[in-house]
Parts: structure tokens; sequence; C-alpha cells
């Protein structure tokens, strides 16, 4: 009884102290805002998250991913000091020595090499701040042409159709409030229910208003369970559905020609295309009721208001590109653009998966979404930067292509930050094997990834907690991300990291930052003019709701784009005139379905940062496959077998999850695991010509038990 009162005078005694910290969930588009307390009980911390309700993006809300996004920033698995790769074990080696050593091996291979030899791979999650950085890291210390990073899985493709439609490419075209006001909404290849889910309710609101919500996917997902039709579609046949609706809205009528005339270009070469295309071929591709066309077709059509979705669903095929810009044509064909609660929204996937595409990260971009080819736009850059034209290096390759360099010798050493390319790659074993043969691979990240082991040098990098910085929401909102907690160990910012090496290799001009607002104020100035411009943008006027891009003086930016008009030469938007039938994924009696992938609301991208989250993990733990029950009776499959999914490419081993939410000629896969588990093996590299968007929503594979396809496997090499 003593030990008892003295136990709860103990606790009573316990100093408790309470630290509240506003911050952004380091995932998704959304950004959502936040209250993270931390309270200190002697030696133990307890956690609280408290959403924004003043955010105007998430008007309050959370999801599960940012209710416990924290954890993954305190976890024990953090890198906290610099590591150097001895004799295959990684050891600690000081910040000091690790750039000098860095620093010359890059000079020894480019000396040797030229400065080709080294590139850079960046990442969607970088803040404006260090992306804009390392582009010019890129091009002025170590003067490669060889940049690029993971946005181009993401946003290529959606990009590509953007710019060549409008002229510009921002995420959204309208403010997320507005999405209550349109009557009809399509939502095409995408779950945002479960990859945005703080969005939905925009949705629910609108439908609530009499809106009628069109969602086409080959799954019956938590988005399409909103949907008043729902499209179940063959994966890879999004803009061949498009192709239909525009050719019912030509043959009865429902296109605005007063729109189309005054205010866009190609119209009349789209009409006589369609006309070409009959509705038998059109039904047989998609899979999809003639009648269910029609439907969609006279609905959106005749709705006094509308807008249109799209995501990976429809983006990640080697036609992306048209396959949204079929989408576009809708918009355009209905005049349901450039005005109230009528636009296109392109579903940002990454946290800043906007602005790492338009300050520098791409092989063909500089600041303010210029391009690097551009004469007066390199000119214009060079003399913000301080070096002259001629010393900027001109495009380079896309992301895949540049491990295709290295497998061809031609580079040398590559700066990974915030990306995980042997997961999120296609062709995944073959990345692999090229990042084995570069003589320098330094890793800028949290955590060991999967691609940080074969690092010579792993760099410690802050998290969204201890990183302060600007963020471009999936609307076009440029918002302030406050970073109050002290950095761990040695780790350093990513920006800080990049001003380290500069001076290290010699070129301290135009490195010195005393902070991130300073890096920021400089990125002002290179995007001013540009499309993407900031100029009028500042910490001040965006801590409380953030700022829409354009801002070319400091005001509340551009919420709504086209209301005067386009961002082309000629001010008209541009239908997609010239194109050709996709084919469907080829299946056969040996590779009888076609597998696509997603997400899963617990997990990001390749889970490096949620995997390490105990609730997360603890609500989806394991890589799985969904397939469908009558599928896995004839492939002699039951609920919960390790299966092996394998392609003409590679394979991957999953646990087999029975639903009847699919389609029987076509299995579900998640992506955020690696190893094994890794789905994007079995992805071959095949890319949109045009934007270099892979293919990774329909490939031909088997499936079956692990024991049978491996005694398969053993028989075939036997008689071969």
């Amino acid at each position: 009884m003593h030990d008892l009162v003295q136990y709860f005078r103990e606790k009573q005694l316990e100093k408790s102290t309470e630290t509240t910290m506003k911050t952004r969930c380091p995932y998704c588009s959304m950004q959502c805002s936040m209250d993270l307390i931390e309270e200190r009980v002697e030696t133990r911390n307890r956690f609280k998250v408290k959403p924004n309700k003043n955010d105007p993006t998430s008007e309050g809300r959370l999801c599960i991913k940012g209710t416990f996004a924290h954890q993954h920033a305190i976890n024990e698995e953090r890198v906290h000091f610099p590591l150097m790769k001895l004799d295959g074990e990684f050891v600690r080696v000081p910040w000091e020595l690790t750039f000098e050593m860095i620093a010359n091996q890059m000079k020894s291979l480019q000396k040797e090499y030229g400065h080709n030899s080294v590139a850079v791979y960046g990442g969607g999650s970088l803040t404006n701040e260090e992306a804009y950085l390392l582009g010019k890291f890129a091009r002025v210390a170590l003067k490669t042409k060889y940049i690029d990073y993971n946005g181009r899985f993401c946003m290529s493709a959606a990009a590509f159709a953007a710019n060549a439609t409008f002229g510009i490419d921002r995420g959204l075209t309208n403010p997320l409030s507005e999405i209550e006001d349109s009557k009809c909404i399509i939502l095409a290849g995408t779950n945002l229910a479960e990859c945005q889910p703080t969005m939905l309710p925009y949705f629910k609101r609108a439908k609530k208003n009499g809106a009628k919500i069109i969602v086409i996917d080959p799954r019956k997902t938590l988005t399409a369970k909103q949907a008043d039709i729902h499209v179940q579609i063959i994966p890879g046949m999004d803009g061949v559905f498009a192709i239909g609706l525009l050719k019912v809205m030509v043959e009865e009528g429902l296109v605005n020609y007063d729109f189309v005339k005054d205010q866009t270009d190609g119209f009349f070469e789209a009409e006589q295309r369609v006309k070409e295309i009959s509705y038998s071929s059109i039904k047989k591709l998609t899979g999809v009721k003639l009648e269910t066309i029609f439907e969609v077709a006279r609905l959106f059509a005749t709705s006094k208001t509308g807008m249109i979705f799209t995501a990976r669903g429809v983006e990640q095929h080697a036609n992306g590109q048209e396959n949204v810009r079929h989408f576009l044509n809708l918009l355009l064909a209905t005049g349901k653009i450039g005005k109230h609660a009528c636009g296109y929204g392109a579903i940002t996937g990454q946290g800043n998966g906007q602005g790492g595409r338009e300050h520098g990260q791409k092989a063909d971009q500089l600041p303010g979404y210029r391009s690097i080819e551009n004469e007066s736009d390199r000119e214009y850059v060079a003399n913000v930067w301080g070096v002259s034209p001629a010393e900027l290096p001109r495009k380079g390759v896309s992301a895949y292509e540049l491990f295709e360099k290295i497998d061809k010798g031609e580079i040398k050493a590559m700066v990974v930050m915030g990306s995980n390319p042997i997961v999120s790659n296609p062709n995944a074993i073959f990345v692999e094997n090229c990042l084995k043969k570069l003589e320098l691979l330094v890793v800028v990240d949290m955590f060991q990834s999967e691609t940080a082991r074969f690092a010579h040098f792993l760099l410690p990098s802050s998290s969204y907690l201890e990183d302060e910085g600007t963020m471009t929401n999936l609307e076009g909102r440029v918002v302030y991300r406050h970073a109050e907690r002290k950095l761990p160990g040695e780790t350093k910012h990513d920006w800080q990291i990049l001003c380290h090496l500069a001076e290290a290799l010699g070129v301290k001009q135009g490195f010195r930052f005393a902070n991130s607002e300073d890096i920021f104020n400089e990125l002002r100035i290179a995007s001013k003019g540009g499309k993407a411009d900031y100029s009028g943008i500042t910490y001040e006027n965006i801590k409380e709701k953030g700022v829409f891009w354009p801002c070319p003086e400091q005001s509340k930016g551009t919420p709504l784009l086209f209301e005067t008009g386009f961002f082309t030469s000629n001010k008209r938007a541009n239908f997609l005139t010239n194109f050709d039938i996709p084919e469907k994924a080829k299946v056969d009696d040996e590779y009888p379905l076609i597998l696509t992938t997603g997400r899963l609301m617990e997990h990001y991208l390749t889970g490096v940062q949620t995997r390490r989250s105990k609730q997360l993990v603890e609500r989806s733990l394991e890589a799985f496959v969904e397939i469908h029950p009558e599928t896995a009776k004839h492939q002699q499959i039951i609920d919960g077998d390790l299966v092996a999914i394998s392609s003409r490419n590679g394979s991957a081993i999953l646990k087999a999850r029975l639903t009847e939410l699919i389609r029987e000629d076509v299995i579900f896969a998640p992506f955020h695991w690696g190893d094994l588990h890794s789905v994007n093996r079995i992805f071959p590299p095949i890319f949109d010509p045009n934007c270099y968007m892979p293919q990774f929503k329909q490939v031909s594979v088997k499936v079956g038990p692990v024991m049978k396809i491996q005694k398969d496997a053993i028989f075939q090499s036997t008689i071969n």
C-alpha cells in the first residue's frame, strides 16, 4: 500500500510541458495544415494533432496519414549523421569531410568524362525553395544537363496536355470552393476518397446541391461509391471513352458553337475525326455499354456547369497526354472552362507535385515554367544567377532515361534527393542494376530507403516538422509551411546540403543563403514574367490563406484561370485533332489478365515514410493484389494465398485479396512496397513519347500460387 501511495505522489510531481507546432501534412497535394501538440512528461513524449479549421483548402479536415505523419519524423530509424559506405557497411563521417570527398570525386569524374557525367534526380515532395535550388545547383554548380525528378511519373502527361490545350499547366483551373456549384462532375482515373480524402467533402456538397457525379474506374472504389454513374472501364481506354462522349455531343448537336468559334482552334478537324470512329469499336475497346456513353455525354453537355478531374488512371499510359486531351476536348466543346464552377483539375499526387515542376527540376525547364531551350528565357535566368547564358546547359533527358545513360556509361555519378527511384521506376530491376554501376551515388534522405542501401554517401535531411518553406497545393495555391521542431542530431536541410556541396565544388557565388526565405526571394525574381510567376508572393502574404499563382503583383493572385483568355500565343485554346485509337493491353492464353496499380489511404508513394508509422502499418501491413473471385477460382487461388504476378518483363510476390469490386479481367496492386513486393518490377519501359510518362496502369500478366508458378518456371527452364 505504501508503494502505491508513493507511486501516485511521484506521478503528481512529474513535470509536464506542452509545445504547439504549426505545420502541414507532408503527404498529398491538399497540404492540410494543423497544429502538432507535443507533450513532454519527464522522459516521455505524447503527441496530439489539431486540424486547422481556418485552412481554406482542407477546411479543418485531416485524413489518417496526416494524423500520424509525425510518427515517421520522430522514428528511431531516421538517419541523424552523414554516412559513408566502407567495406559494404555505412560508417559515420564528419560533414566537412563528407562534402570534401563527394566534391573531389565529382570534380575528378567531370574532369575525365565531362560535366554531364554527373546527374541529379529530384523529388516532388521538396519545398519550392529546395526544388528551385536543386535545379540551380545542377546547372550552375555541376554544369550538367542531366537533371529530372520523380514527378515525371506523376504529372507529366497532364502537364503536357494542359500546356498544349491552354498554354499553361496549373493543377486546378478553379479553386476547390467552386466544386459545390458544379452540376455535373466527371472523375476519371482517380480514387480521391483514398488518395486525397480531405478533398472528398467538396464533391459530397456538390451532390447534395444536385450535381451528378460520374466516376470512371475499373474498380468499385470508395470514390465510385459516391457516383451516380460508375463507368467500370477496361484500363487504358479512358481516352476512347472520351472520344465516344464527344462523338455523341457532335452528332446530337450538343456543342457550344459560339464558344468553339470565339475561343478555340481545331474543333472542326476534331469533329471530323470522331465521326470516322464507330460506336461499335468504342464499345468493344472500353467495355462500356453504349447506353452509358450516351447518358454521360448528354448529362455533361446539357448541365449548366461542369468540371472534369483526371488522375493517374488516365495519365499513366503510353498515350497518357492524349487521354487527358480527349477529356479537355469535352470542356472546350461544351464551353465549360474559364468561368465559375466550370473547369479542369489534374489531381496532383505528391505534396509539392505542382511547385516541384515549375521551377527547374524538370529536364527542360527553368524557374517560372520557362523553357531551357528558349533563348530569352535562358538569358533572363542566367542574369538572375549571375552566369552567362552560354554557360547554362541545354535540355537533358527524362527520369528513366537517366538510368539508360548510366547503363551506357555516360553518367558516372548521381545525386538523389527526396526520391526512391528503385521502387518508383518501371523496369525496377534494371534501375537497381544501373545504380550499382555508378562510381558515386549520393542519396539525401531521412531513412535508409531501398535506393539509399546502394549509396556511397547517405546524407541525413530534415523532415517536414523541421524544414521551413513553401509548397504549392493542387489548386495552384502557394502556402507557407512552418517548421518549429529542432533538427535532430547532425541533420541538415536539403538546401543547406546543396549550398555546402556547391561551396566544396568551388562555386560560392549564388549559394550563400541564410534561410529558406532568402531562397524564395530569389525564386520570386527568377520566376518573374514566366507563366508560373511568383514575384508578387511573399512569406508574409501567404501565411494565413496562401496565394494562387500567377501572381505578378502583391495581391490575391489568380484563383480562376482563363477569365480573359488562354495563355497560348493567340489567347485561344487548342483541340486535339490528330489522334489514333489506342490499343488495349494484349492479353493471351499465357498472360490473360491486365494488371493496374494505385494508392492506398494508409500509404504514400514508395512507403519510405508511411511504412515507418506504427498506426498506418497496423492498418495496412502487407503488399497485396485484388483479384475477382471468379478469376481466382480459375487460377486455383484462395483468399490469403501468396501469389506470384508475372509479365514478360518481371514478377512480384503479393498476398491475394479476393473482391467482387474489380473486373474479372483486371487485377489491382498498390505500389507502396519494395523488393519482391515491388509491382513496378513487372512493368516494361513503355513511355508516352511526348512527355515520357511510364505506362503504369496496364500490362498483361499471369497470376498463380507461388509454388505453382515456381514449379512451372523450373519445368520450363528444364525443357529449354
